[in-house]
């Protein structure tokens, strides 16, 4: 309480008559000699009661006054507020009502307790005022005789590792103090969430209501949002949740890489994965078959498209969410990280009247991002684009976008063949998987069509032998395919904790350079509070931009093998994804590991 409450807080027990001026006296006495707190030294020595301290304070304060004895606390009361903030605070929720919440507190002037009250449970608080001990005797009955320790072990862990402890764990990827899994599923009440019977052995048997309910409990609803919201924090790309016969695992994709995350207790995968059914508009009562579905969320502020894919596995059903965060997509051509005179060959193939222009790498290699900053550049009002996706990844002004929906019949190769009834100037596939779209592709590319479509290969000049490998023939594929572009995607070294070292020679001559005698300077993230301890934050691409010249044109005619194929446009000046790496090492933007881990070494 208030330093001027506390002062006349014994004047005015003896004004109202509660006390007499002598044991007020004493009680003074008591507590200059052996010091505590004035209303405590007056209970004990049997002056007043607690609960008529408590009262007459509220009074003065127009705070009301609850006797916690005499309550029972819902559950759903207790699980608003966890139990490290109610023990730090000395407070207890006794009340939820019409979102406001009543919070029993042994200092009811404490603005800083009321705030974070406020912005963990999103209610309105209102104050009241109860007994320390009453309220410490509340904490061990509804949070557990433990109640607080963990969060002081966390904040011995985390002062261990601001004083240059070595991290062992999971790395928190926060960069805004935040609760992390634990602390939340205490705020629920409970750990292990026995709160939810979720029948594991019997799951096939639940009906839909069940799911239903499951899924749209407080806990679990909680829990996915804490999950969505830390994911996008953090950076990442992806979601996977992961059930097995005894944890289920939460992992996010961040740069690239998968890092594991505290997740949700194994008793609560059956609703969590209801929840995010219900979430898709997919079917809750399917657990036999996958589902793709998506969700349309906003989350610190920022509009987030999730694709969201669940698969049957032995133990329940995985789930992996792509996160498609708009804010972060440039379709600046300049900003995808081409080499010099590299992008002005990418830039004069997008701007041919006709052909193919054709991206490969793996899922997740940025494909999508290069083609889309290839169209954007190329949207202008005298110009009709059209594309069919699978899914739409993000919406761009001035095209025309058609989801591919293959169970109604709608594939890329309908949909190529609808668009050139449409007078198209531009038209791109979101991949050409077999022999029926590759070949309505060309044929839009004869007819006088540019078209951008992606390929799955390992580098460019495989695209022109899994082309072959569909049964396109080799002279139609001359006649159409004017560039191709392989690319990766490498991480780049934290901005924050990068430092210099001397490359050693036998790793130079890995990398394809050949020693000069002299000292060359390399580059790799030492790791800090920025980059998670990872030392890499942020990526960028690299790029093999292979332009179709006649003696490649010649090659292909021949059937000439894949291996042959890239000398041929090596000597052309193809430069490829390793030699770009390496670029990319020397001018200190990422690590000679990241280079290793992504690209591989050129044969020949």
């Amino acid at each position: 309480m208030a330093d001027s409450m506390k002062m006349r807080l014994g004047e005015m027990l003896v004004d109202e008559g509660i006390i007499t001026p002598e044991q007020l006296q004493e009680a003074l006495h008591e507590q200059k000699t052996k010091g505590g707190r004035l209303e405590m030294i007056l209970i004990t020595r049997g002056y007043v009661t607690q609960d008529v301290i408590m009262a007459f304070v509220g009074t003065q304060l127009g705070i009301p006054h609850v006797s916690l004895t005499e309550i029972n606390i819902p559950a759903e009361v207790i699980a608003a507020v966890p139990d490290s903030i109610a023990v730090n605070h000395c407070l207890i929720p006794v009340f939820l009502k019409d979102r406001k919440l009543t919070v029993a507190m042994a200092d009811p002037l404490n603005v800083f307790a009321i705030d974070d009250v406020k912005m963990m449970t999103g209610f309105d608080v209102e104050p009241a005022i109860a007994s320390e001990t009453d309220i410490k005797a509340m904490h061990t009955k509804y949070y557990g005789a433990n109640a607080g320790q963990k969060t002081a072990s966390s904040q011995a862990a985390a002062a261990a590792a601001s004083s240059g402890a070595k991290k062992t764990k999971a790395k928190s990827f926060d960069e805004a103090p935040t609760m992390d899994m634990d602390q939340l599923l205490t705020s629920m009440g409970s750990e292990d969430s026995s709160n939810l019977e979720v029948v594991e052995e019997e799951e096939d048997e639940m009906d839909i209501a069940s799911l239903e309910s499951a899924g749209e409990d407080a806990p679990v609803v909680r829990v996915v949002n804490f999950i969505l919201t830390e994911a996008v924090r953090a950076g990442a790309s992806d979601i996977h949740i992961e059930p097995y016969e005894k944890n289920y695992r939460c992992r996010y994709r961040i740069d690239g890489v998968l890092h594991e995350v505290k997740g949700p207790p194994r008793s609560m995968a059956a609703a969590v994965s209801s929840r995010l059914k219900i979430m898709s508009s997919l079917d809750i009562a399917e657990r036999r078959l996958p589902q793709d579905g998506r969700i349309k969320i906003k989350v610190l502020g920022k509009e987030i498209d999730l694709r969201v894919s669940i698969c049957p596995v032995q133990f329940g059903e995985k789930i992996v969410m792509r996160i498609l965060d708009s804010s972060n997509l440039s379709l600046d051509i300049p900003k995808l990280g081409f080499e010099e005179g590299v992008q002005q060959k990418f830039e004069k193939a997008i701007r041919e009247p006709y052909g193919l222009v054709l991206v490969t790498g793996p899922t997740g290699s940025g494909k999508s991002t290069t083609l889309y900053s290839a169209l954007h550049a190329i949207n202008d009002p005298d110009t009709n684009i059209s594309t069919i996706e699978d899914p739409v990844e993000y919406n761009l002004p001035g095209i025309n976008q058609v989801n591919a929906k293959a169970g109604i019949g709608l594939t890329f190769a309908a949909g190529l063949r609808s668009f050139l009834r449409q007078d198209p100037d531009v038209v791109m596939v979101g991949e050409i998987r077999d022999k029926e779209t590759a070949e309505i592709a060309i044929n839009a590319a004869l007819t006088g069509h540019l078209v951008f479509s992606t390929l799955h290969t390992n580098d460019a000049p495989g695209a022109v032998t899994r082309m072959g490998n569909m049964g396109v023939e080799p002279f139609l594929i001359t006649s159409t395919v004017h560039c191709v572009v392989a690319q990766r995607l490498l991480r780049r070294i934290c901005k924050n904790c990068k430092e210099s070292y001397v490359a050693d020679p036998e790793v130079l001559q890995e990398m394809g350079l050949q020693p000069t005698g002299e000292e060359i300077l390399l580059y790799k993230g030492k790791g800090c509070s920025a980059c998670s301890e990872t030392g890499y934050k942020g990526r960028m691409a690299i790029h093999e931009v292979m332009i179709l010249n006649d003696e490649f044109r010649k090659a292909v005619i021949q059937r000439k093998p894949a291996a042959e194929l890239k000398k041929v446009a090596r000597e052309g000046g193809m430069q490829t994804l390793r030699e770009c790496g390496v670029q990319k090492v020397l001018k200190g933007m990422t690590s000679v590991e990241e280079l290793f881990r992504v690209a591989h070494a050129d044969e020949g």
